[in-house]
């Protein structure tokens, strides 16, 4: 489109309901939506280091990031004092970025030219190379340095937009605790049905967000059984559009989707949550059970 959004989270019309916690942020969801090919995240420093280059003198700068779990750097910085949010929520607005496909470069906001600078050289990196974004890892020597900088190199299997804006741009209202069977259930790409419900919390209207929390039921022969609050690892996997309140939840946990008219006098549909409106984590395989 040969446009540039620019986003600020720190309006005075800004309020609770709204506000995503940093500008950071803001801008990796932004980046994620518009399907950028870049995220520049500006700061008071060149790029990340091994540690801080004021304090310690074997500072070595941090140039590309395939990997931000494995990421080892100093993250002391402060940030702006006009904004809000240091170099960790940086590495987290990265990670979003990068997991939505989007090449994230941090550099100095002081030197407003470097952006210019950085995509030119990207660029000619990709013209010259005609690789995967991994190749870029490897500087070639018939172009001129670029400006000191960062950059992540977006994941190979980016998340897609709709699985994106249900993680990461919907604030949740409340959680639906499910049991195992119904999140292995949800994995083969079924809906999640009332049957596998076990509790709720939280107030929320029918079409809002929810995070969905995997916990164990005290009986697996009950179908409504009791929720275990003690003496267990409640663990969130993702998040739902549901199609009913938290109070009509409430009354249809851990019953079969045929007593859903019975139960409420109507029923709208016999998920709590349609499958396309389920967005998973990126988790280990150790909760399927």
């Amino acid at each position: 489109m040969g446009v540039i959004p620019i986003v600020n989270e720190n309006d005075t019309l800004a309020v609770s309901e709204i506000k995503f916690g940093d500008n950071d942020t803001l801008s990796a969801i932004t980046a994620a939506m518009v399907k950028a090919d870049y995220l520049f995240l500006m700061t008071d420093v060149d790029c990340l280091y091994t540690a801080n280059p004021r304090h310690s003198p074997d500072a070595r700068p941090i140039e590309v990031v395939s990997d931000v779990s494995s990421l080892e750097a100093d993250v002391s910085s402060a940030g702006s004092s006009l904004g809000t949010g240091g170099m960790s929520t940086k590495i987290v607005a990265a990670k979003l970025g990068t997991s939505a496909g989007v090449t994230t470069i941090i550099t100095k906001s002081s030197k407003p030219g470097n952006v210019h600078e950085i995509v030119d050289y990207l660029q000619r990196i990709e013209r010259d190379t005609s690789a995967s974004p991994a190749a870029l890892e490897s500087e070639s020597s018939q172009c001129p340095p670029p400006p000191l900088h960062t950059r992540f190199l977006p994941s190979e299997s980016p998340i897609q937009s709709r699985s994106f804006w249900l993680l990461h741009g919907l604030k949740p209202r409340g959680t639906v605790y499910i049991d195992h069977g119904a999140y292995n259930a949800l994995l083969n790409k079924a809906g999640l049905l009332p049957a596998g419900v076990i509790e709720v919390d939280g107030h929320f209207a029918q079409q809002e967000a929810v995070k969905l929390v995997v916990v164990q039921r005290i009986s697996p022969n009950s179908l409504n059984g009791d929720f275990l609050h003690h003496g267990q690892e409640p663990k969130e996997v993702g998040r739902a559009l549901v199609n009913y309140s938290s109070h009509e939840i409430t009354r249809i946990k851990g019953h079969r989707s045929t007593q859903i008219q019975s139960l409420l006098g109507y029923a709208d549909s016999e998920y709590v949550a349609l499958r396309e409106n389920i967005s998973f984590l990126k988790l280990d395989d150790s909760l399927r059970k």
